[in-house]
């Protein structure tokens, strides 16, 4: 559905866009207040971009929505993202298209139970952070990508523009949940939230 990245593309992002820090509201200090949802693609949805998706949504303290596509997995790898990070050489895990939102900056979602110092919090124990340093600590562990999900790119909205969108019809909205993010194959997580959504409203 994506297209493959260029070479250039692949160099713009091995170094973490440290403008996505300034443009994601409440990455600049870690946010102890978790409110994930998942929004969840209607079949009506007209947008092609969000069609058939799933996107973790969270409302910081300061500034609109914003969150990640759940289900996009890219063709490249992480490891294509981090070329200078040894202990990913080699490791399959695809990079996920989080959104159109700066496209050529990195955020990572991260499952832990010690928070990043730069952080929004999602869920209990869920995180996400642009912070370079803590993400390179983080691919130093024994098992560097456990628990971490990489996302070029992510959703935002405007003020007002979500809540329009849900009165259009666009959403379901339903709970959101690590095991979903982390374990779940991301060709089954639409098409297993949008039956809960259908199921929920009947």
């Amino acid at each position: 559905m994506f297209p493959r990245p260029s070479a250039a593309w692949v160099t713009a992002l091995a170094g973490l866009a440290a403008a996505i820090l300034a443009a994601v509201p409440g990455l600049s200090a870690a946010a102890d207040v978790a409110s994930g949802i998942f929004l969840v693609a209607k079949r009506e949805m007209r947008d092609p971009r969000f069609r058939e998706t799933v996107v973790l949504v969270t409302q910081p303290r300061e500034g609109s929505p914003f969150g990640v596509i759940v289900n996009r997995p890219l063709e490249r790898s992480v490891s294509d993202a981090f070329p200078e990070e040894p202990r990913l050489a080699g490791r399959r895990e695809r990079l996920h298209f989080g959104g159109p939102v700066a496209p050529h900056g990195l955020i990572v979602l991260v499952r832990t139970a010690k928070p990043p110092e730069r952080a929004v919090q999602v869920l209990s124990g869920v995180y996400f952070t642009a912070d370079k340093d803590w993400i390179g600590r983080l691919f130093r562990r024994p098992d560097p990508l456990r628990g971490v999900r990489v996302f070029v790119g992510y959703s935002g909205w405007g003020p007002g523009q979500l809540q329009n969108e849900l009165r259009r019809g666009d959403w379901h909205v339903l709970p959101a949940d690590a095991e979903t993010i982390f374990e779940l194959d991301a060709g089954r997580i639409w098409h297993e939230l949008a039956r809960r959504a259908t199921a929920q409203a009947t």
